[in-house]
């Protein structure tokens, strides 16, 4: 069957509706994600034996998969919670969205079956932020948090976040599982693409190449020496005069993110979040040790292991970052505004001066390219790009060099940069050639979709389901209703 280019991105965007969900729904409270007890099944393994409508009023089950239920309530609750979260259901109905929230408790469940880790410190991690950012909505109010989502105390919202939070992570993790070792060969790709009508080809938008040189204004030794000598003596108080670790993170600490908790982190050996440098002085230590001062693209940092439990690592630190000097400011930009007159006099290319003088080492010997953190490659579409970096080139002609920019790094430092527009390509229809990469990612896709499908069919007819009377009208995609 000839492939029509808005049915796939409909498909697209249907089956990975759920992954906006599982992000979403997180911030969820509803019961939906618990497991059912053991009176619960009870009552939904009997659904065929009573009268549906009454039973719904007395344990409101809409429906059961495997060791999970959907409550009738959930779904206009689902739908309210999206829309609360910032997310969007247009186009959704409520058919659709049941059968989302049933492929989620799919998943759930034969990730438990198939024994794939959650940790707990991940989750825990997810409902503090979840909890911050709901926290911004009401203006620092637990109180309204709490009367909003209709819970007594921050204990039980905590908990049952847990729950939900944990269920949400199953589904992502069997999700991934099902599709981690699935690739695509050339020839699926060009079959791929020649299965499309011309003219129902996508049409890919305007796409920038951009290049950029950093000059980074210079720390003295002097100041560095001296942040390294203060956590030598933080250092000293806490081993030799019984000081604690944490109350010196919350008095002194720069790190935004942890002072306010006596910079308390958990590390997972299997999860590399933390900087590299961070990372091997934290899993060198042994409990109770404090390190010596060592340096990070954030500063400087003592660091002390708390506790190991398996592959999680309680630590705390302290980041001291250097200060800047005014003298080094003025230096770094005077230094880029020379280098900027040198390539408008043709002096010399922006490739060439990026690797000459740039500080940014992730470009520099690359000519100042910068690489796409979405798509990994050099092409920025234009309607997508970061909102900065379109500012501060959305005036630029091909080749032409910016002025020397100022910004603050994520130390809180200033630094100065300016960029060139290196290539352009104008909105067009899909090339093969010229847009192959673009092509193989929605190849891919598509396998993936596929593989998703049938793995859902095949566990649908394993896993024990329970549709209410009520919902059985619905048009699903899937075949819930076993036929």
């Amino acid at each position: 069957m000839p492939l029509k280019t808005n049915n796939l991105k409909f498909t697209i965007n249907l089956k990975h509706v759920l992954a906006l969900f599982v992000v979403l729904i997180t911030a969820s409270t509803t019961n939906a994600q618990e497991i059912i007890e053991d009176e619960v099944k009870e009552v939904a393994k009997k659904v065929d034996s009573v009268d549906t409508s009454n039973a719904r009023k007395v344990d409101g089950v809409a429906a059961v998969v495997g060791d999970f239920i959907v409550l009738e309530s959930d779904i206009q609750k689902e739908r309210d919670q999206v829309k609360a979260s910032g997310g969007s259901l247009e186009g959704v109905d409520d058919c659709q969205l049941f059968g989302l929230m049933l492929e989620r408790k799919l998943y759930a469940h034969h990730a438990i079956q198939d024994s794939i880790p959650v940790s707990d410190a991940e989750i825990r991690k997810n409902v503090d932020y979840q909890i911050q950012q709901f926290l911004q909505q009401t203006k620092g109010s637990m109180e309204r948090l709490l009367e909003f989502y209709n819970k007594d105390d921050e204990q039980s919202f905590r908990e049952e976040m847990f729950e939900i939070n944990k269920s949400n992570l199953l589904a992502q993790r069997m999700q991934a599982k099902i599709v981690e070792e699935i690739e695509i060969t050339p020839e699926e790709v060009r079959a791929f693409y020649n299965k499309i009508p011309e003219d129902e080809r996508p049409t890919f938008g305007t796409e920038l190449k951009v290049a950029q040189i950093v000059a980074d204004p210079k720390v003295s030794e002097e100041e560095n020496q001296k942040i390294i000598d203060r956590l030598k003596q933080f250092k000293a108080d806490i081993i030799e005069r019984g000081a604690s670790f944490r109350s010196k993170a919350v008095l002194y600490s720069q790190d935004p993110g942890s002072a306010s908790k006596g910079g308390k982190y958990t590390l997972n050996r299997k999860q590399p979040r933390m900087v590299k440098e961070f990372r091997q002085v934290a899993f060198a230590l042994q409990e109770g040790e404090v390190s010596e001062p060592f340096k990070s693209d954030f500063g400087y940092h003592i660091v002390t292991l708390e506790k190991i439990r398996g592959q999680e690592y309680d630590v705390a630190h302290i980041l001291l970052t250097p200060k800047v000097s005014s003298e080094a400011v003025q230096e770094a930009k005077d230094r880029l505004e020379n280098v900027r007159k040198r390539i408008v006099d043709g002096d010399i290319s922006f490739a060439d001066a990026a690797k000459e003088v740039s500080d940014e080492k992730e470009t520099k010997n690359d000519g100042g390219q910068l690489i796409n953190p979405t798509t990994q490659d050099y092409n920025f579409e234009l309607t997508r790009m970061d909102p900065e970096l379109y500012a501060q080139i959305q005036n630029l002609k091909d080749e032409e060099v910016s002025l020397v920019l100022s910004e603050q790094d994520r130390t809180g430092n200033v630094k100065f940069k300016i960029l060139m527009v290196t290539d352009r390509i104008d909105e067009h229809k899909a090339d093969y050639a010229r847009d192959y990469l673009k092509i193989k990612d929605l190849a891919l896709e598509e396998k993936k979709i596929r593989a998703i499908e049938k793995w859902q069919d095949e566990k649908i007819l394993d896993t024990y389901i329970k549709i209410s009377k009520e919902h059985k009208a619905c048009d699903f995609s899937g075949n819930w209703l076993k036929k």
